[in-house]
């Protein structure tokens, strides 16, 4: 394989690795911003990030493209097959999470007169964590460290915590107030939904240990925290 040849591969791989990153980068400030649009009852704020969401699905998409054409023409095998293979799965997972901040976003815009302060900042440091995670499992994408993934990998009990108490606390406030249920039904979604980005952080890293290591992370290893 010529010089030529092989810089320009190096380069396609490369270009990939930056649509996934900007796919991240977005996905990141989808979840920031909705749930400082929720605290500042931010309605504005929240209808830019539900209008954020088709710029992730066309980067997804032109990854994909990329990658079946990198499969075609170059045929990879090893590490790059590997890598090339978690681009694939780590866009699906990031295009997950963006429409999972959608929905949170959305979800503030529905709220009533009835949600007070505690309710929403319940959410918030609920995000704060799950921002934080997604944070760690693009810079282990980045750096392309297997240790990096693992250590997100098994961090994922954390949120799972933080959803249990948050889920406790809303119940609270609807037994004090039924006139909060229709604000707490949203306001469980939207903490199930950074419950299931953190699964979705889990599955990158498990991606990303794949490609660094060509060896899967077994379920075996790290309990799963039950849930209410």
């Amino acid at each position: 394989m010529s010089d030529h040849i092989v810089s320009a591969y190096s380069e396609e791989l490369e270009r990939l690795s930056a649509e996934i990153m900007k796919m991240g980068g977005i996905s990141e400030t989808m979840i920031v911003d909705a749930t400082r649009a929720l605290s500042a009852n931010d309605l504005e704020l929240a209808k830019e990030v539900v209008l954020r969401d088709p710029l992730v699905d066309a980067i997804e998409a032109d990854a994909e493209r990329q990658i079946v054409s990198l499969i075609a023409r170059r045929q990879p095998m090893g590490h790059d097959l590997r890598m090339i293979l978690s681009a694939m799965k780590i866009s699906s997972e990031l295009e997950r999470i963006a429409d999972l901040a959608k929905n949170i976003a959305k979800r503030a815009q529905r709220l009533d007169e009835n949600v007070n302060d505690e309710m929403r900042n319940a959410i918030v440091r609920m995000s704060k964590p799950v921002s934080r995670q997604l944070n760690n499992v693009l810079n282990a994408y980045a750096s392309a460290s297997a240790d990096k993934a693992k250590a997100v990998w098994e961090s994922d009990d954390d949120i799972d915590n933080h959803y249990n108490s948050v889920f406790r606390e809303m119940l609270t406030y609807l037994v004090e107030d039924p006139r909060r249920i229709s604000a707490g039904a949203h306001m469980l979604f939207m903490a199930k939904n950074l419950e299931r980005i953190g699964d979705h952080c889990t599955n990158i890293a498990e991606f990303v240990y794949y490609q660094v290591i060509g060896d899967y992370l077994s379920e075996l290893e790290r309990p799963k925290q039950d849930q209410v």
